[in-house]
């Protein structure tokens, strides 16, 4: 049985409970009423059937962990899905769920445009007929990139090219309130000529003409990346558990 100080329904009452966090608002789509519990400074939501994840958190990590294992053991969450948590150890996440994979990583935003770089103007809106171009870069340069072309959680990409070449691209994953990069690609070739950084930044400028935040997602290993992405503005940081459950 669910214990709660409060249960929520839908979605604004979601977000008032996360004071309307950016995380909460680019999980939470317009058209999605989640089914939430607020608990001891953390609030858990459930997200729709065949949704990934199926459940999401914000706040105190030992009540999320409370409130998701109380959904494991009423058979609400289950073997195979995806839990997205706050920043949690191994050791804690295994003594309370059944853990068969989990990846940290971080979620960082600004709500500022990124000083200009060199080479933004050679950022274009890429379409239709790109995508055999795009297979191919992301193939070659991010194999283990899950966006890709035709992906429908993808709403359009951008890219540079040299001449007829596609040698950067990245992925528009805008959803709910906030605009999402992801899938950020250069070629093996034209590393250190500071593509990533333009690509970056050009991409962030026409997120923030759409929403008031523009956000990302990025390994801890990735030290490189992230070195970028902090001087391109993404000072913002929510460490991420993406667990997948036993």
């Amino acid at each position: 049985m669910i214990i709660a100080d409060q249960v929520l329904h839908g979605r604004d009452a979601v977000l008032a409970a996360v004071d309307h966090h950016p995380y909460a608002r680019h999980m939470l789509l317009r058209e999605v009423e989640p089914h939430g519990y607020r608990r001891d400074g953390a609030v858990v939501w459930l997200l729709p059937e065949g949704q990934r994840p199926a459940a999401a958190a914000l706040g105190a990590p030992g009540p999320v962990l409370d409130v998701c294992a109380d959904l494991v053991a009423e058979g609400t969450l289950g073997p195979g899905q995806w839990l997205n948590l706050p920043g949690l150890g191994p050791a804690d996440l295994a003594a309370r769920l059944p853990v068969a994979q989990r990846d940290e990583w971080y979620f960082l935003w600004t709500t500022a445009a990124p000083p200009p770089q060199p080479g933004e103007e050679r950022v274009v809106r890429l379409t239709e007929a790109d995508q055999p171009a795009l297979t191919a870069l992301i193939d070659e340069a991010f194999p283990s990139s899950t966006s890709r072309p035709g992906d429908p959680g993808v709403v359009g990409w951008y890219g540079i090219r040299d001449g007829d070449r596609l040698v950067a691209c990245g992925a528009d994953r805008s959803r709910g309130d906030i605009g999402f990069l992801a899938g950020l690609t250069v070629s093996p070739r034209e590393r250190g000529r500071g593509l990533g950084a333009a690509l970056t930044a050009a991409m962030t400028r026409a997120m923030l003409a759409r929403y008031d935040h523009a956000a990302l997602g990025v390994y801890p290993v990735n030290v490189g990346a992230i070195r970028l992405y902090r001087r391109l503005g993404f000072t913002h940081t929510a460490t991420r558990n993406s667990v997948r459950l036993a």
